[in-house]
């Protein structure tokens, strides 16, 4: 009996031994898998003539490979010819064009063919086709014409070095170019224009405003970040300008630095300022308030820019200023007199501090397209309208918000993510903000029937709690240009929310159309 026992223990022992050895030897064979990478994947493969991409092959199971480069304009890096069979190469491209680089696999078994691939492929032989794509070095041909006073363009311009074409000043020149190579940034630069400096991504042609007098270099520069390359001309002594007998305009009042800023259309002689010709008013929830002009000068980086400075007074976000000019001595170095101005209005204020930029919300449209600015389905009039995002009129980067409400129609959207979510920004309760927006009324149909309300755009938080009328459309409202227009608020919540934009034109017998980009939220002082 007690033999029995001892022989069941070491059947029961050779039993546990037997059976911790089968789970150690669990078949561990790692499944047949497709992965191939190349240095230049996260930039669609894309290199300058001459230069060279890294091809991998980082499979499992392989049993054998086979690249195939074009014959023509190609290399691989230490083979005699356009085949290999190494899992690392190095792919050399010579002239630019599109290239197929192919790659023949056979794996030990079936595979899965892509990274995501949930169900392995009973084929074992796999075939992958890697397109390169070689630019031009970036190459431009420029042009340059005198535009008309009616928008038209002119006569071609002479780009030769020491041409001085001839020009009144506050007059524009149309520049436009063709170029080569896939630029993505166009930029324009001149010591006498106005701005110094124009910028474009997409447009072929700009329009610099020249209001110094004397003669100008110009310079273009073409580039693209990847692969980098650019183009540069550089025309010496291309323009001159001559003293005009035009009127001077008054094109632009904003806040600098503290400071009034009136920016006019060409350059003002420093000695013709007499601070005693400008008065200021200030108006603010029902208190006006006269302060005196303490000081004019000429901004030292902008000589069409006049400084005023008010006497123991600050400019607030809130405020409405008017400012008023009786005519003096005031005038231009080419001795043009300005003219009387009465109540024009400070539109701007330089010293904010966009909060958007932070945030989900896109306010330059450049990150999402029509369908994240959706249509909310109010049904009526409130549906008779067409908008896009889209290349047409961007104010800067690539992208703007193409709108145009039908006669007798309205808009209301939203701003959301692919998924229906709001894409939101934050205000908090007590504090006070500056929104603003930059629009361009292509085409303004003033046509109301009988005597009703002005059409015009309303913008909500998505929480219903306060309403902005930034812009109301009206016979006098500018064309063809871009306007600043905003709209100050104290929030009365704490939260993350989005802005509903609602359209209006129900009493306007003919469509609006427009232009919308740059938005802006900004924490602002208000007058205590």
């Amino acid at each position: 009996m007690k033999k029995i026992k001892i022989l069941m223990v070491l059947i029961l022992t050779a039993t546990f031994f037997v059976s911790c050895f089968e789970d150690d030897t669990i078949d561990t064979v790692e499944p047949n898998h497709r992965v191939i990478v190349t240095s230049e994947m996260n930039f669609e493969n894309t290199i300058n003539p001459g230069g060279h991409i890294d091809f991998g092959d980082l499979s499992r199971g392989v049993t054998t490979r086979t690249w195939t480069f074009p014959e023509a304009n190609t290399q691989i890096a230490g083979e005699d010819g356009n085949t290999s069979s190494k899992n690392l190469i190095k792919g050399l491209f010579y002239q630019p064009g599109v290239y197929n680089v192919t790659l023949n696999q056979t794996f030990k078994g079936d595979v899965y063919p892509n990274e995501d691939s949930t169900v392995p492929s009973t084929n074992r032989e796999l075939d992958t086709t890697i397109v390169v794509t070689v630019l031009d070095w970036v190459e431009s041909n420029l042009k340059a014409y005198y535009v008309n006073d009616d928008g038209s363009t002119g006569d071609e311009l002479d780009l030769s070095d020491n041409a001085e074409n001839e020009i009144i000043a506050s007059k524009y020149v149309r520049l436009t170019y063709s170029a080569v190579g896939e630029p993505e940034e166009i930029v324009w630069s001149s010591a006498g224009g106005k701005p110094t400096s124009l910028e474009t991504s997409d447009g072929v042609e700009v329009d610099m405003r020249f209001g110094k007098l004397g003669s100008w270099d110009l310079q273009y520069i073409a580039s693209r970040t990847r692969p980098t390359d650019a183009d540069t001309i550089f025309i010496k002594n291309f323009i001159k300008v001559l003293p005009s007998t035009e009127p001077v305009d008054l094109d632009r009042v904003f806040e600098k630095e503290g400071k009034i800023a009136l920016e006019f259309s060409r350059e003002m002689d420093p000695e013709s300022l007499n601070r005693n010709n400008f008065t200021v008013r200030i108006e603010n929830g029902g208190t006006t308030l006269n302060p005196a002009v303490s000081s004019a000068v000429i901004d030292s980086e902008e000589g069409n820019i006049v400084l005023l400075e008010l006497e123991n007074e600050q400019l607030y976000n809130d405020d409405q200023i008017f400012i008023s000019y009786t005519p003096g001595s005031l005038r231009t170095l080419d001795l043009v007199d300005s003219e009387a101005f009465t109540d024009a209005l400070l539109t701007e204020f330089t010293n904010l501090v966009n909060i958007l930029p932070d945030t989900d919300f896109d306010y330059g449209f450049e990150g999402t397209d029509t369908s994240n600015w959706p249509y909310l389905w109010w049904g009526g009039h409130w549906g008779e309208f067409t908008h896009s995002v889209n290349l047409d009129n961007p104010r800067s980067g690539n992208y703007s918000l193409e709108v145009e409400y039908n006669a007798r129609g309205g808009m209301i959207i939203s701003h959301r993510d692919g998924d229906g979510n709001d894409l939101n920004f934050s205000v908090e309760n007590g504090k006070s903000y500056e929104f603003g927006y930059y629009i361009y009324v292509e085409d303004l149909g003033w046509d109301l029937y009988g005597n009703m309300w002005n059409s015009d755009i309303r913008f909500y938080p998505s929480n219903w709690a306060f309403e902005l009328i930034p812009t109301t459309f009206n016979e006098d409202f500018p064309t063809g240009k871009w306007v600043y227009q905003k709209q100050t608020f104290t929030a009365t919540f704490t939260g993350d929310v989005t802005w509903l934009i609602r359209g209006y034109n129900e009493f306007n017998n003919a469509p609006i159309k427009f232009y919308l980009d740059d938005f802006i939220l900004s924490e602002v002082p208000f007058r205590p």
